[in-house]
Formats: structure tokens, sequence, C-alpha cells
């Protein structure tokens, strides 16, 4: 939905003590020449939503960012990939960790060590939500767009050109007030909407659940002792087996004073969990209304990514509606969005259909994480593996390691699978890692 505010818009942000806040939306017809910028709705201030609202402010359009809670820590793993830090000028400070050792551990509690192929300048970057949100949305405020503490009720699409919305405040109270003193803010329907499973705006596409999984994946944040943090300095592990998770794998990454744990073990701080989208929906526009981020439903299977693909879909999705609209003098409808749709399936289309068959291979079984585990163990595996997670493309590779590969991987889940005993469906994990099978053992 596409706000078009009048010059009260500002009013937005002193109507959050209490004050009733009534949107109307009229359309104008695509391609109309405006007498004043034209006007966004980005609903949701998470990464796509914060990226959205810049791109848009700084290419001419006056945006209004709309987040329930500004200060949200949502349950997330928080690595972002080396190469986000510069095409989102992303400064040092708000990265807490910088990973360049993982340890992969299999349902049997084998490990490897990942990341011998890294050079001395590359990493994987760790963040913490609750800082790298605030950051891109403070950015984003600072190039123009209007930030708007408030939760977005309703939108209806119908053939009368008026539609009303009703935020409400931060937890959910009705921003309510006397009449003579709300804001009224005119608006196009259009909407960049990166909210999660069951926003309003993603009811409205009727976008389908294609790709959702059926659970939600819990996240703790455990403290643990001085010479853990030292011995996670720079390492994150995964965890691989059906009692970690049925089609996914569990995890322990560093942040700034603890540790993101999908695991037993440590102090718990906080208990939260989040569905993961792990595929495109089937529909993610309808006339001047667009998803992006995990609404869209852009966290990648397999690794379970979602930071960066959130961030450039909401790039993405405003350069279109800059282009279309040319800077925000001229009305642009669904085509802009059509035009975002067609070149981020052009760009990233292999991308998801690549891990998603590695998912369907690799996490069907324990036996299959056995053998996925042992091929992460080969350089030539691991090379291909980060160059393609660090610079967010599908590397292609040497034909001959190719065929090389393929026959590991056969050998590798067919020897799984006859190994495996009866009775070794699972096994117990333990916090940490080194000697893992010696505690498990001793336990």
């Amino acid at each position: 939905m596409q706000l078009q505010a009048s010059s009260r818009a500002s009013g937005l942000r002193r109507a959050q003590s209490g004050r009733r806040v009534c949107v109307r939306v009229q359309a104008v017809k695509d391609g109309a020449a405006l007498d004043r910028p034209l006007r966004v709705a980005v609903i949701g201030g998470g990464p796509s939503g914060a990226c959205a609202a810049e791109t848009l402010a700084k290419g001419g359009v006056q945006v209004s960012l709309i987040e329930r809670k500004m200060d949200n820590c949502k349950p997330c793993g928080g690595a972002i990939p080396l190469c986000m830090v510069e095409e989102f000028d992303l400064p040092q400070s708000i990265i807490d960790r910088k990973v360049t050792k993982m340890k992969m551990i299999s349902p049997s509690n084998r490990e490897v060590d990942v990341g011998k192929t890294l050079s001395e300048t590359e990493y994987i970057g760790m963040c913490r939500r609750e800082v790298f949100d605030q950051f891109l949305r403070e950015r984003a405020e600072k190039n123009g767009a209007t930030l708007v503490n408030g939760l977005m009720m309703r939108m209806e699409q119908k053939a009368r050109p008026a539609l009303p919305v009703q935020p409400r405040s931060r937890g959910g109270k009705r921003l309510e007030g006397p009449w003579d003193q709300v804001p009224r803010l005119r608006a196009e329907r259009r909407s960049l909407h990166p909210d999660p499973r069951f926003a309003h705006v993603v009811q409205l596409v009727r976008s389908g659940l294609f790709g959702w999984e059926d659970y939600f994946a819990p996240v703790m944040d455990a403290i643990t002792t001085d010479d853990k943090m030292k011995y996670y300095e720079n390492l994150a592990e995964m965890y691989v087996g059906d009692d970690v998770s049925p089609d996914f794998y569990g995890w322990v990454f560093p942040k700034y004073d603890h540790v993101a744990v999908k695991t037993e073990g440590g102090k718990i701080i906080r208990v939260e969990a989040h569905p993961i989208p792990e595929h495109p929906r089937p529909r993610r526009i309808k006339g001047r209304v667009a998803l992006v981020g995990d609404a869209a439903g852009y966290v990648t299977k397999c690794s379970g990514e979602g930071i960066y693909f959130a961030a450039k879909s909401g790039r993405m999705a405003a350069e279109a509606v800059v282009e279309l609209s040319k800077g925000g003098k001229v009305m642009c409808g669904e085509n802009a969005f059509r035009q975002y749709i067609d070149k981020w399936d052009a760009k990233y289309w292999t991308t998801y259909k690549v891990l998603d068959i590695l998912q369907k291979v690799f996490y069907r079984s324990n036996p299959a994480r056995e053998a996925f585990v042992e091929l992460c163990d080969d350089a030539y595996v691991q090379k291909m593996t980060f160059d393609s997670y660090l610079y967010k493309t599908v590397v292609p590779g040497n034909p001959l390691d190719d065929v090389k590969l393929l026959v590991r991987t056969v050998t590798s889940i067919v020897r799984a699978n006859a190994l495996r005993s009866k009775d070794s469906n699972s096994v117990n994990v333990s916090f940490g890692s080194g000697d893992a099978e010696k505690r498990v053992a001793t336990a």
C-alpha cells in the first residue's frame, strides 16, 4: 500500500500517545503525474522494510515505515554474509563476531572442521537483530523516511477508491483520540510488506503457504562462562540429526557477550520461536501491494539464511518503484512490482532450487545427514559452499571435480545407510564440542 500523505503526515509521530489515526487511501491512475511526491507505506521495520524505506526515501518517494515494536529482538541466528557488509554499507560496530571456523556435528557426534578454505579477510558476520534492525531503521529515517510506531490492523482492496487503515500503538493498543486532533493521510493503495507469516497484508494478498515449515524454530540466548565465550570467539557450531530438528539443524552462534543456541546448555536468557518461510510464496503481489522478506518466503532451504535476502528484496522492490515512478513524480502500479519479481526470480531462482534439492537429499534421514557431514570435510565442498554463501552466487565448479563429488556423495549415502544400526535413529547432542564422543560415552 503506497501512502500518499498530506502535509500533515508528520502528525503520525504525535499520534502515538493515545490518539486514533485514520488513514484514507485514494486510488490514482497508473502513469498519472503527481503534484506532490509519491507516498509509500512499508509495513514492518526489519531488514527488508528498513532497506526498502531507505531506498524509497533516497529516490524521492515519501515513505512511512510502520513497525509495531521498535525494540523487537527477533529469534534469529544473526549470520550475515561477507558481501552484505560492503553492499549495504554496514559498519563494523554492529558485527559482534567474525566467524572463521565452524564445526559440523553429525547424528553420531562425528565432528568436521569447516572453514579451512577461507582467506584471512573472509568471515561470516554475527549480529544481534535488535542492534542490526535498529541501525537500518535509523539510517532510513536519516534519509527521509518517517518512522511510525504502530500495528497495521486492516487494509481492504475493493472497487471503491477509499480504503481505511487502522494502525495500533506498540503492544496492540488502539491509537484513539479526539477527531479534531487526528492527522489524516491521503494515500495510494500500495504497500511493501515484509512482516511475518500471519500478517494482515499477507492475508490480503492471498499468497498461499507453500514452503512454510509446520514447526517454529526455537532459539535460546544463553550466557556461558568466560572460557566458553573465549572458545566461541570466532567459532560457530551446527548440529544435524532428527533429535535436534526433523528437517533442519541446530546451532551455536556467538554474539557479543552470549551465544544464540538451538541445543541444550548454558544459562538461558530468553527462549523464543519464529516460523521459517523456506520457499518463495506462490503469489507475492496483488495490485499495488507487494511482499518482501519473510512475508514473501525468502528464507533459503538447507542453510536457513534470510537476513541478506530480506534486505535485498526490500531494496529491489523499492528500486523498481523509484524507477517506474520517475523518482516519485508519477504514479506507478502493479507493473513496478512485477518488474521486481521478474528480476528477483531471474537472479535467485537457481540458488533457491539448488538449496531445495540439497535439503531434500541430505536432511531426509540421519544416514543422509551423516553423509552430509562427511562430505563437508572435503576441501572442494568447503570452497564451493563458502564462495556461494559469502558472495551470494552459485559458483560453477570444475566438471571433473563435480563428477568426483557426485560419486563421493552417492558412496557416502550408501555407506551411511549400510552402517546404521536398528536403534541408532537418534543420539544425545551436548552443548559445545570437542571430543564429543567421549563426553557422550562418559555422561
